[in-house]
């Protein structure tokens, strides 16, 4: 293949050109991301039922659709919430893979089985089936300095003009609005109704009855008489649409002509159709809407395409209203990839200069130097075509690979250019010969590096397709760099280079020369050492012994983790106020930590919704957004996302009135909403929600007690004092009060009722009745609430009913079918994340029988990579050893290589331990790409000694000559990998963390590797060949004879540059 590119220089730039054309066009096309699709994806199902309690909704429509979801295909986990505001939801997660518009099929189908058993009120507000993900990509909020567009006014124009708009956008997967539209609200005033001697049920059947659609017909329709000339439609006013024709409707008419009309018993406006969230910025009222990623969306160009929808639509916006998007977490999406892109280049002029170091040639360096872009926009045309993205682990497994797929350009350079000044021949003949030598070499180190990476494309789950990224990038751009390597390197080397005369070399003077010198005394130096050490191969045996037992202690006292914090550039605020806080008393909260958070240096913006938390939803609940300046403008370290965190939990201590906590965001935010594990404490023995509560709060007593937990918190709503109402049924009977009609009108009175809709300015808009403000605030104001009994007589609840004060739950939670309850936290400072999982599963484990726990969300993920990392290196290991026994032919001589790789470890778990990083996915990236390269660097020595000793040397000359030979390339390749990974090690800004968690790892490991593997591969090389003899079919081989004749056409040991 080479003799055939060197012989047609044109066709290996055309097809190399061809390669750059394809990636150009794949960098176009692909798609942006931060992570790949990681979270599993999740469908969620939202219902309301106006007035029930958490456990009543949890009973009557929760756990019915619930029993429907079991069995659905994929499904991993569900979750759902019951909140005592009425409304709650369902998240089914699917295995990762699972096609979401499917899963979202299956699940409309089985809601169809459970609807015909929920309650009317529940299907008349409409059951919703949505595919999001849980987390906000970004809040756009619409703000107005003028006073006659309030809160109201800003929510009703934004859901009607700014909402569909977005919701139609590609990639939003959810739009929710944090403000409300408005309806037609009727305040009746239960005092009035008893003057008139009316109910509830009256005012909502007279609403029904007199707001009506009426579909009248035509007149002259057919069949029509012959004298008939026209006809018409008939139209009929039966909608009301406006507070005055409301007003009119006639509750009564007496006989004596005189009516009681809706405007005497109640106060009507056009009001907000619900006043649960409202959206604050910076500390004043506003609209927001918060977006939510679809499963398949992309970031990046979903924050773009809402941004430029708001540009459009801000020019129809009326007078004083201004819309913003202070949060917009692909901010630091966009940063990140942008560094890492900044890195590669970085890395591509380091990796320049170490090869003009060692060749010395401006001509030698710039032909390895051209693989690298041909390589990797190969790689980019690749991922396109197997459905990936540019995202933050394919761009570091660029870096990674920028050091690799020189290397065997490096080689091919090194030989041709040694064969030049040595024999002095052309460049034409010795690029023929140098190919001649190393082409099998270069497909065999190619095999080895590709068999460590594919392993990592077949594991499953999210972790999986976080390794999938990785092995697709290496892969494809080692192979890449072998086949060119193979084509267009040759050519080049036989075209550009120029003729030198023999021992040109070795006379080169100034830097160069010096550097010449330097690098020939130190490689005596290392010969001599080697030659020192081989005769006591035994003792340095033990020393490996004990490199082993030190990898082994290393290995198991590292922390673990799932991936590293990052600052995000952003943080949120969890603001709970105690069970039974109304919403002012939220505001008052709010507005103090707005006080202190907004006076923060580093602080841009502030989002706040009141009504709504990652806890559950209520007037005692509350969510802030905070939004950092640019990471430049941070640079010192209190300045992070974390430590403003920090400050801001501590500052928020002295706020009686609330719990306050500050999170940084998770690095995948789909897996969760804030840093540290997810846990479901479950009720699997059915002891009830006392119980469950009880063990709860025992096992958040013990974590309290852990030197390993820090930060544990329910993660959920506390249950709060509910108002008992007793009902009498003897008595109720008694005075002809059916059970229905008590329940009628307490859902209309204290709940609301949803009646009907009317038409306003073009949208249909509900008809909500609920007793007037004044009239629900105590628990004696119930009593005073008036029902029909079947004389069509008002009684009183007093008369049949009474009260007390009870405590119950505002908030029920559900875990694959069981009652749970939510709890978070985080590992205390120098405990990982994966010390705390394991005190959590110990206090766990002394709860009393009947109590069950699971991980969700990063836990989960956290788990199953742990499990996997074992197997991972096994398949990495045997990969290179049967990748090498096939190339050698032989099951000895790869043990030599193999023993190679601890000495590699030893530096990934040195570096880690030095910089207190973690065992995590980078680290395990770190470590299978340090296991093949180290077995690379063994290679290049092993592939050359045993065909010395093939030729009839003793072990320790041929492996004397392959190290005194494969010194300076080892060196050069190694310096040129660690010198590419240098600008992660010493990454700032967004994302750097994952940038140094997975650049110190190799660069370490690398220097381990190269370091301690030149003395010890000569030993492991002597002490196999010693114990495992070779037979002579494979002595012939490696020597090269031709088994018929006997004739060999061995490479010249001096010159040959075997990797």
């Amino acid at each position: 293949m080479a003799q055939f590119f060197i012989n047609r220089p044109i066709f290996a730039w055309v097809i190399a050109l061809f390669i750059l054309v394809m990636g150009g066009v794949a960098i176009t096309q692909l798609p942006i991301a931060q992570y790949p699709r990681v979270a599993p994806p999740s469908i969620v199902i939202s219902a309301a039922y106006p007035g029930a309690s958490a456990k009543t909704l949890e009973d009557s429509v929760i756990s019915v659709i619930e029993r429907e979801m079991n069995g659905s295909p994929g499904l991993i986990y569900m979750e759902s919430t019951s909140q005592a505001n009425g409304s709650g939801s369902i998240t089914l997660s699917y295995e990762a893979g699972t096609n979401p518009e499917l899963a979202q099929v299956d699940v409309q189908n089985r809601l169809a089985r459970a609807t015909p058993r929920l309650p009317a009120s529940v299907t008349q507000q409409g059951v919703r089936v949505d595919k999001a993900n849980s987390n906000f990509l970004l809040f756009t909020i619409l703000s107005s300095d003028d006073p006659d567009f309030d809160p109201v006014a800003l929510g009703d124009y934004a859901a009607r003009t700014v909402l569909p708009e977005l919701q139609r956008l590609p990639g939003v997967g959810q739009a929710q609005l944090f403000g409300t539209e408005r309806a037609m609200r009727i305040w009746v005033d239960p005092a009035k109704l008893v003057g008139y001697s009316l109910a509830m049920a009256d005012v909502t059947n007279a609403i029904r009855s007199q707001n009506l659609q009426v579909s009248a017909g035509t007149i002259g329709d057919l069949p029509n008489t012959d004298s008939q000339k026209i006809f018409a439609t008939v139209v009929v006013n039966g909608q009301l649409s406006n507070v005055q024709q409301f007003g009119n409707i006639v509750l009564r008419a007496n006989t004596d002509g005189s009516t009681v009309r809706l405007r005497d018993v109640a106060r009507i406006e056009l009001g907000a159709e619900a006043y649960a969230t409202s959206a604050r910025l910076n500390g004043k009222p506003s609209t927001g809407i918060g977006v939510q990623l679809a499963p398949s969306g992309n970031a990046l160009a979903t924050a773009k395409a809402v941004r430029q929808r708001m540009e459009e639509l801000s020019r129809f916006f009326p007078k004083g209203v201004q819309w913003a998007i202070p949060y917009d977490s692909s901010r630091f999406v966009d940063i990140s990839i942008r560094q890492v892109a900044e890195t590669l280049l970085e890395a591509v002029v380091l990796v320049f200069l170490v090869m003009l170091l060692f060749l010395q040639n401006i001509r030698y360096t710039i032909i390895p130097t051209i693989v690298v872009p041909v390589s990797l926009m190969g790689t980019f045309a690749v991922l396109l075509a197997m459905g990936f993205s540019i995202n933050v682990l394919t761009m570091f497994g660029m870096v990674l690979v920028i050091g690799i797929v020189v290397d065997d350009a490096i080689v091919v350079v090194e030989n041709v250019e040694r064969i030049m000044s040595e024999e002095g021949l052309s460049p034409l003949k010795a690029t023929r010969k140098a190919m001649g030598q190393i082409s099998g070499a270069i497909v065999g180190v190619t095999v080895v590096l590709i068999s460590v990476f594919v392993p990592l494309a077949f594991f499953a789950g999210s972790v999986g397709n976080i390794y999938r990224q990785f092995s697709a990038v290496m892969v494809t751009a080692i192979a890449f760099s072998a086949f060119l390597a193979l084509s267009l390197t040759p050519a080049l080397c036989a075209t550009l280079l120029k003729p030198v005369e023999a021992g040109h070399h070795h006379a080169k003077g100034g830097f160069f020369g010096w550097f010449n010198r330097g690098f020939s005394r130190t490689a005596k130096g290392y010969e001599g050492v080697v030659a020192r050490i081989l005769p006591r191969a035994a003792r340095y045996l033990v020393i490996y012994a004990a490199v082993i037992g030190a990898v082994a202690v290393l290995y198991s006292r590292l922390p673990t983790s799932f991936l590293p914090a990052e600052d995000q550039g952003y943080i949120i605020v969890n603001v709970q106020l105690p069970p039974g806080a109304t919403q002012n008393r939220t505001l008052d909260v709010m507005e103090k930590v707005e006080g202190f958070v907004l006076k923060q240096p580093e602080v841009q913006s502030m989002v706040g919704v009141l009504g709504f938390s990652f806890s559950g939803s209520g007037q005692n609940a509350a969510l802030a957004f905070v939004t950092l300046k640019d990471w430049a403008e941070r640079a010192s370290p209190g300045q992070s996302a974390q430590a403003l965190a920090g400050r801001v939990f501590g500052a928020m201590m002295s706020v009686r009135d609330a719990f306050i906590f500050a999170v940084s965001p998770p690095p995948i935010p789909e897996l969760g909403s804030a840093n540290g594990f997810a846990f479901r404490l479950q009720d699997r023995a059915g002891l009830g929600h006392d119980a469950l509560l009880a063990a709860r709060n025992q096992l958040l007593g013990m974590a309290s007690q852990s030197k390993i937990i820090t930060g544990m918190r329910p993660d959920g709503l506390e249950d709060a004092p509910q108002l008992q109402l007793d009902i009498d049924r003897d008595k109720a009977n008694a005075l002809g009060v059916g059970f229905d009609a008590i329940g009628s009108a307490l859902s209309t009175a204290v709940g609301s009722s949803y009646v009907n809709d009317f038409p306003n300015n073009g949208r249909l808009q509900r008809v909500v009745v609920q007793a007037d403000a004044p009239t629900r605030m105590q628990s004696t104001d119930l009593l005073r609430i008036n029902v029909l009994n079947n004389r069509g007589q008002a009684v009183p609840l007093s008369s049949f009913a009474t009260t007390k004060w009870v405590v119950g739950p505002m908030q029920t939670i559900r875990y694959n079918g069981y009652s749970a309850m939510r709890l978070s936290g985080e590992a205390a400072p120098g405990y990982s994340s994966g010390a705390a999982m394991a005190e959590m599963e110990r206090l766990a484990a002394q709860l009393p029988t009947g109590f069950g726990f699971e991980w969700t969300g990063q836990s989960r993920e956290e788990r199953i990579a742990g499990s996997q990392a074992f197997v991972l290196f096994g398949f990495a290991l045997l990969a290179v050893f049967l990748a090498l026994a096939a190339l050698y032919e032989s099951w000895s001589i790869p043990l030599a290589v193999i023993l190679v790789v601890p000495l590699g470890v030893l530096g990934v778990l040195l570096g880690a331990y030095g910089r207190d990083l973690s065992n995590d996915v980078y680290f395990n990236v770190g470590l299978i790409t340090i296991i093949g390269l180290g077995a690379k660097n063994a290679v290049l020595i092993i592939e050359f000694a045993k065909d010395l000793q093939a030729q009839g040397k003793s072990a320790v000359a041929a492996v004397l000559e392959a190290a005194h030979l494969r010194f300076r390339p080892i060196v050069m390749t190694s310096m040129a990998f660690i010198l590419g990974v240098m600008p992660l090690v010493f990454a700032s800004g967004a994302g750097s963390a994952s940038q140094r968690a997975i650049g110190t790892g190799v660069m370490s490991g690398m220097l381990a590797a190269t370091l301690l593997a030149v003395f010890f591969v000569p030993i492991f090389f002597v002490v196999v060949r010693r114990i495992f003899k070779g037979s002579e079919r494979q002595r012939r081989m490696y020597a090269h004879e031709d088994e018929s004749n006997g004739h060999t056409s061995a490479p010249n040991p001096d010159t040959g540059a075997t990797p």
